[in-house]
């Protein structure tokens, strides 16, 4: 999920015209990145190994809105993802649980951002 996005993220921000969605995107493809190096961590510490598969990437269609709106469709899938975990986890890990909840914050954060980016685009 972290690293698919962080992926579709650099890419895009790199064929983005205008200046601010593309910083935009470029500094959330680093959040992106972050929260990967926080869940290998866990994964590390919890004595397993992070797989670093995914899936063929799409980057959405190939225009401003396009990319904006298969960004805010990804980190609508994050937070949807991230909320059935926490709910799954529940009280029997906290460390992990923690972790989670941040990053959950963080993709609600992205998501809002997106949206408004759209929302720009329609005015």
């Amino acid at each position: 999920m972290e690293i698919e996005a962080s992926m579709v993220y650099v890419r895009n921000a790199f064929l983005m015209k205008d200046c601010v969605p593309s910083r935009l995107t470029e500094a959330i493809a680093i959040d992106e990145m972050r929260h990967m190096n926080w869940l290998g961590d866990l994964i590390v510490k919890k004595g397993g190994v992070p797989v670093m598969e995914h899936k063929e990437l799409d980057f959405g269609s190939e225009d401003l809105k396009g990319y904006l709106q298969k960004q805010y469709d990804l980190e609508n899938d994050a937070v949807k993802r991230y909320q059935e975990q926490i709910y799954l986890i529940g009280e029997s890990d906290a460390e992990t649980v923690g972790t989670l909840k941040h990053i959950l914050d963080e993709e609600k954060r992205h998501r809002k951002e997106f949206r408004l980016q759209l929302e720009k685009l329609k005015q």
